[in-house]
């Protein structure tokens, strides 16, 4: 999903703003924002994985005390 969200930034900003109608700039900044949206979910993922890493953790490591 980073390369995808890289991807999309690099052609988000190669776009000449001066040059769009304004229902064109209206549907960029709307994909600006779902970009950063979508860049917040990837960081909430990434934090989730490791919070998931650490209970998986205890969890075993209580199953393993507990024989």
């Amino acid at each position: 999903m980073a390369d995808t969200i890289a991807e999309t930034v690099d052609l988000l900003y190669t776009i000449d703003q001066e040059h769009l109608t304004l229902d064109q700039q209206i549907t960029l900044g709307a994909a600006l924002a779902a970009l950063a949206q979508a860049e917040r979910l990837e960081q909430i993922n990434e934090r989730l994985r490791g919070i998931h890493q650490v209970l998986n953790t205890w969890s075993l490591r209580s199953t393993v005390d507990g024989r």
